[in-house]
């Protein structure tokens, strides 16, 4: 849904797949719909247009397509997991529950979130976590903000933004308690990519990617088993 997103998590899954050879990599049908309303703006104001019936025709396409799995690389849309699921016949990677999964297994106890004002809100990827005994931290409503400003003024409208408000919420989570920081926006995932931001970040995308390939019997490199930083 955020085509930069999409298109990054394409490479994701070609790049942490161990193939010599075209043949080797994932078959892929990938459907970028950048239209679909806007998933924070409904679970602000459910006034607004809902996301949910685009989503649902595009997983009917996947389907007819005759997919095995179907990847979501828009963390705030999990918000919709169960009806998706409900009406969707092709099992939906869960990228909550996956992350969650992920961080217990290495004996996290303390994450910071970083995400949108509609994962915030939601608080499906907070339950996700503590359901797992596992304690979150979100910014504080000035750092909220200035992570708001990165992900829909900076990456979403293609327009540079300060790296310095990234890291003002790394310091404020970290002075928390955080140990990891989860970065649960597809959007920060770019930030990754291009930006060195250190050590203790998860980056939920990159989860996602490697369900993706070990899912779908790919045979994962070996430097991409451990994705915190």
């Amino acid at each position: 849904m955020g085509p930069l997103a999409t298109s990054y998590f394409m490479e994701m899954v070609i790049r942490m797949t161990d193939a010599q050879s075209d043949y080797e990599h994932i078959p892929m049908v990938i459907y970028n719909k950048p239209n679909t309303p806007d998933r924070t703006k409904y679970i602000l104001d459910k006034n607004a247009e809902s996301p949910l019936d685009t989503m649902i025709s595009v997983g009917k396409v996947l389907e007819r397509q005759g997919v095995d799995y179907i990847a979501i690389p828009c963390v705030t849309a999990y918000y919709f997991y169960e009806e998706l699921t409900e009406k969707i016949n092709v099992p939906i990677i869960n990228i909550i529950s996956e992350t969650a999964d992920y961080l217990k297994k290495r004996n996290v106890r303390k994450v910071g979130i970083m995400a949108t004002d509609g994962t915030i809100a939601g608080g499906f990827l907070k339950q996700g976590m503590e359901n797992l005994g596992i304690r979150v931290f979100e910014p504080s409503g000035k750092c909220q903000d200035k992570l708001m400003g990165i992900i829909y003024d900076g990456i979403k409208a293609g327009e540079p933004f300060d790296s310095n408000d990234f890291f003002m919420v790394e310091k404020e989570l970290r002075d928390k308690g955080a140990e990891v920081i989860v970065l649960g926006c597809t959007e920060l995932s770019l930030i990754h990519k291009y930006y060195d931001i250190g050590k203790g970040f998860l980056d939920a995308m990159e989860v996602l990617a490697q369900k993706s390939v070990l899912l779908c019997s790919g045979k994962l490199k070996r430097n991409c088993y451990e994705l915190i930083t």
